[in-house]
């Protein structure tokens, strides 16, 4: 079947944990006539929660990168679902504009636009920079071309990254969620002659749970002799000062300065602050469907259809359903669903997981309003609603110790593994391989 004769769509943007979940949910579930197009600027699937660990530690970095080949394996649209890499220019309600054509797959070269029936949007948040591929790496101000998303950028941007910490006497690391906590005990472990400094705003750190959980962390940055600096916050006014000062064995190192008056000093800067959700697409086609403002500013509102949603019209009390603010909602273009770190998703944290499972109640929403449409006899069901999970975290803490909170107590443990067994996500999509079958 040629793209011309496809005349459904599902398009699915991004294809990281949540995307590539759903267009596979999608692909198993679509009746004949229909395809799956999945949108990504990257190659491979980037392991996101591998990158701090493989940015420090060197001989692993192939493994972050998961091919997308087997997406679509052992289903009956294996022939006809794609994953194109581009990137997405513009979002209309029923077609993206690409950065490139793919004549192939009914994208020409006039207007490189994809047309859907019904679109996932998927395309997660900006990463803070010691984990952003597309950005430089660490201080560096090398001018690099611009970043194609291809795993062999994405091994090179690592190796830089792991050079960059090799050489730096001292890192000062600026916020203590996961990336932060992961970056300077990493460091700390693999270099412990280098003096690493931990700096966070909040006096507890991951406040959303136990204090054993801000208690087991302290006390593994205290054995990695981590200098931890808590309940201040950088000024960032002083990171762009320039001023600097001579360590004792003769390094230049930057001076930076906290809102309290305290000044460190580190020849490394580490900001592991500053994600925000990728919503730009969404919010110039429907400006009102993203909060503008308060803790989930940027997401992209939803029902617990996940379909995309604006405040409700005054006029029409009766219409939609409510945000987890208690704002009444409506879904103006009901064939529009977002998940993951782009979706204000009822107070779930951003997660792999949690993507995963938003991905899995869109995808099996669209197949039941495609019954709907059809008049299929089974079509009467009720689209999923979406209710959170508690939350849940697993946290390294060097290369072997970890502490996790995983539908029970806070637990400690001591059985991590260099690679952080990277193989495991690889058979999750689909492929079981050796270590030296990773570079593919």
């Amino acid at each position: 079947m040629s793209p011309a004769t496809l005349t459904k769509t599902v398009a699915v943007l991004g294809a990281s944990f949540g995307g590539a979940g759903a267009a596979q949910v999608l692909a198993r579930g679509l009746p004949k006539g229909w395809r799956v197009v999945v949108v990504d600027r990257n190659t491979h699937l980037n392991h996101l929660y591998v990158l701090p660990r493989y940015a420090v530690l060197p001989g692993h970095e192939h493994k972050a990168f998961i091919p997308y080949t087997t997406m679509f394996r052992g289903s009956d649209m294996s022939a006809t679902s794609v994953v194109l890499h581009a990137q997405v220019t513009s979002l209309s309600p029923h077609s993206v504009t690409l950065s490139r054509a793919f004549p192939e797959h009914g994208v020409d070269s006039a207007t490189r636009r994809l047309p859907f029936d019904y679109l996932i949007y998927a395309l997660g948040s900006h990463m803070p920079a010691p984990v952003d591929l597309w950005g430089p790496v660490a201080d560096e101000s090398v001018v690099i071309p611009p970043s194609q998303g291809t795993k062999a950028e994405g091994m090179q941007w690592l190796k830089r990254f792991q050079k960059r910490v090799e050489r730096s006497p001292s890192v000062l690391v600026v916020g203590s969620g996961a990336l932060g906590i992961q970056y300077a005990t990493d460091i700390a472990e693999v270099y412990p002659t280098t003096h690493v400094t931990l700096l966070h705003s909040r006096e507890r750190l991951l406040p959303k749970f136990e204090q054993q959980m801000h208690d087991e962390i302290v006390s593994r940055l205290s054995a990695l002799n981590v200098t931890t600096i808590l309940g201040d916050r950088l000024d960032l006014s002083s990171v762009s000062s320039g001023k600097t000062l001579r360590s004792s064995n003769g390094t230049l190192e930057r001076v930076v300065r906290t809102q309290s008056g305290r000044e460190v000093s580190a020849e490394l800067i580490l900001l592991c602050t500053g994600q925000t959700p990728n919503t730009a697409l969404m919010e110039a086609l429907l400006p009102k469907a993203v909060v503008p403002d308060g803790p989930n500013k940027g997401c992209v509102r939803v029902q617990r259809s996940m379909q995309v949603a604006v405040p409700a019209p005054t006029s029409s009390p009766g219409q939609g359903g409510w945000d987890d603010t208690g704002m009444r909602l409506h879904v103006p273009y009901p064939h529009l669903f977002a998940i993951g770190d782009a979706a204000d998703a009822f107070g779930a944290m951003n997660a792999g997981h949690t993507a995963h499972s938003q991905g899995d109640i869109a995808a099996r929403n669209i197949l039941t309003l495609i019954k709907r449409a059809s008049g299929a006899s089974d079509a009467g069901a009720e689209l999923e609603h979406y209710v959170a999970p508690p939350d849940g975290i697993k946290v390294t803490l060097g290369l072997r110790h970890g502490v996790s909170k995983i539908r029970g107590p806070v637990q400690a443990h001591a059985d991590g593994v260099p690679d952080l067994n990277a193989k495991y996500m690889w058979k999750v999509f689909g492929i079981d391989v050796e270590d030296a079958d990773m570079y593919k």
